[in-house]
């Protein structure tokens, strides 16, 4: 029974490993995890009385003193059981080697911890009383837990995450615990509404949120390992899935009404105190460790958080020690693949390694050894295009020039503003055959949809595309992304997706990148919102409306011979839930709501839709 009930933890261990992308390990790492090091488990008790599973692995050598690092996690700290390991301590496998107390933790709600969980459990900035609790003060008690318990520990923790254990180490950022020195939120969801995995400027991301919701929000009735295993959609025909599945609603038939955070979404459609109360950027004003905040630029799920906590705290804590680091990778990447590659484009490099052993271990070992000079920029990032790492002294950079990039007549794109007195450009959107996100058959958001080839989308009469001459030279684009359409609508509602695209050029017909389309940045704004997230407002049909909004950083070379191309379209499925293209609650809509609409974009001198950029000088 025992050895059946540890192949199960095991089973599961890796399934979740698997879904959430976290670091894998190799033998070696195991060695050393089970011939070092001790291991703990603990019911840490909160301020309410709330007990939280604790694991904690203790060096074997006790002639020193440690620091302590922490992972708080919604995952599961499995395996279970003293005797069971897991494969990888720390960020990485240097951390084991050199000798560090490892510290993971299920967060409460969740797996072999007591209470009830809260997706994105807000803080309270008002305590009602000493025994009101959140996810700071949980962090806060542990650590405290942790400093009275644990033998031989210097005093020192630090806290590091990827993806959902991101997010807990910016929530401990919030009201920091003193001995707490070095955190670094890696891939951290910072606002699940206006960027972060479900939602992107209001539009749902449908298959994300679908495919990861339908498990993770099962009904528990206490502590226990979580059954974590991928939705069978008995088909691999994502795009054929969800249009067959209709309106949103109709999702109750594999959620059966039982998935409470799916029925919190579906009744939360607009930016309100549900949603607005779960960000975490706007608590970060009193941040006292150092921080260093990790994302890929790349990053299906979380490609925002991470630039928002970076700028929230910098803005907020002069005097904190705070760094970005962004390089060429999808979520959590740079822990369990060595950023090579991504899709069918090429880094030219280990860039997770190099990372691992230039970024993120000297930081920790710094701040919690004193070890080591810390040399770290600012902004340590990685160009796409170019291939190689950048530091600067600010994020964005400093020496840019603001330009735009602005349609033009047959689908010319250029840096020069359009002298036409009027022009625009028309496409039907029909909801009933949606523009696809990929040229491939999947029930997934892939990770490699960020740098795919859009040639075939290109083709399609419902996507305009528009694209410079042949590039004279490289032109680098550095930070955030302003879309600045004019628009119109034959409708009451809709969405409107731009991609910014790099052309290569094509010289051989044999090289596998000839004529290759690389996705750089893609978004789409769900246009009711385009005055208000709280409030929606409907298009009056036909009318012209300008409709900004903005778009993630990038970090990118269009190097000379390439072109820019940018596609502008109403659907992106089954990434984006469709829009009806009637103003209306959308979760609440009905198969038969759905219409086709005319849309226009405008590209004359009075209505001149363009791209707002940053280009490195």
């Amino acid at each position: 029974m025992k050895l059946r009930l540890s192949l199960l933890l095991c089973l599961s261990v890796l399934a979740v490993l698997a879904f959430t992308g976290f670091p894998t390990a190799s033998a070696q790492t195991t060695y050393i995890a089970r011939e070092h090091y001790t291991k703990h488990e603990y019911q840490v008790a909160m301020r309410d009385g709330v007990k939280l599973f604790t694991s904690v692995y203790v060096p074997k050598d006790t002639s020193q003193k440690y620091p302590m690092i922490m992972q708080r996690t919604p995952y599961s700290v499995a395996p279970y059981g003293a005797e069971t390991f897991r494969p990888l301590l720390g960020p990485s496998s240097l951390f084991a080697k050199e000798g560090f107390i490892f510290v993971y933790q299920d967060v409460r709600g969740r797996n072999m911890s007591e209470g009830e969980f809260a997706w994105m459990r807000p803080y309270k900035p008002k305590k009602a009383s000493a025994t009101d609790a959140d996810e700071a003060t949980d962090t806060w008690d542990t650590i405290e837990w942790l400093l009275k318990n644990i033998p031989n520990n210097n005093g020192r923790v630090g806290m590091s995450g990827i993806s959902y254990p991101g997010h807990y180490a910016a929530q401990a950022l919030i009201d920091p615990h003193p001995a707490l020195k070095a955190v670094s939120p890696q891939a951290p969801m910072a606002d699940n509404w206006l960027g972060d995995d479900m939602h992107h400027n209001g539009a749902l991301f449908l298959t994300h949120a679908f495919n990861f919701i339908v498990n993770f929000g099962r009904p528990r009735t206490g502590p226990g390992l979580a059954q974590f295993s991928r939705f069978d959609h008995g088909t691999a025909d994502g795009y054929k899935f969800f249009l067959e599945m209709g309106a949103l609603p109709n999702a109750q038939k594999y959620m059966k009404n039982e998935n409470k955070l799916w029925n919190e979404w579906m009744e939360h459609g607009d930016y309100d105190e549900y949603w607005a109360t779960q960000n975490v950027p706007q608590h970060l004003k009193k941040v006292t460790p150092a921080v260093m905040t990790v994302g890929g630029w790349f990053d299906a799920e979380d490609v925002q958080g991470p630039l928002w906590i970076y700028r929230e705290i910098e803005k907020n804590n002069p005097k904190a020690w705070n760094v970005l680091v962004e390089g060429p990778w999808c979520h959590g990447c740079w822990s369990r693949r060595d950023g090579s590659a991504l899709g069918g484009v090429k880094f030219g490099s280990n860039t997770s390694a190099f990372y691992q052993e230039n970024i993120e271990f000297p930081f920790f070992l710094h701040f919690l050894k004193d070890k080591g000079e810390m040399k770290l920029p600012e902004a340590y990032v990685f160009e796409s295009g170019s291939n190689v790492w950048k530091t600067y002294e600010s994020w964005p950079p400093k020496n840019v020039a603001e330009k735009s990039i602005y349609l033009h007549v047959n689908g010319k794109l250029s840096f020069d503003p359009p002298k036409a007195v009027s022009g625009y450009d028309e496409y039907v959107s029909d909801p009933a055959k949606p523009v696809p996100h990929l040229n491939r058959i999947t029930p997934d958001m892939t990770y490699e949809y960020m740098t795919d080839d859009q040639r075939f989308s290109a083709s399609r009469t419902d996507v305009l595309v528009y694209q410079t001459d042949v590039l004279a030279e490289d032109v680098t684009i550095a930070g955030e992304i302003l879309s600045d359409l004019y628009a119109s609508t034959s409708g009451t509602d809709s969405d409107f997706v731009v991609k910014l695209i790099d052309v290569f050029p094509t010289r051989s017909q044999q090289e596998p990148m000839d004529g290759y389309q690389m996705l750089v940045r893609g978004e789409p704004m769900r246009a009711k919102y385009r005055n208000s997230w709280a409030k929606p407002e409907p298009l009056k049909p036909n009318a012209v409306t300008h409709i900004p909004f903005k778009m993630p950083d990038v970090n990118h070379t269009f190097k000379k011979g390439h072109r820019i191309m940018i596609h502008i379209q109403s659907s992106w499925f089954p990434l984006v839930d469709r829009n009806p293209q009637k103003f209306l609650n959308i979760y609440k809509a009905k198969d038969e709501d759905f219409q086709k609409a005319t849309q226009r974009i405008y590209r004359s001198g009075k209505f001149a839709t363009r791209l707002k950029v940053a280009v490195l000088k």
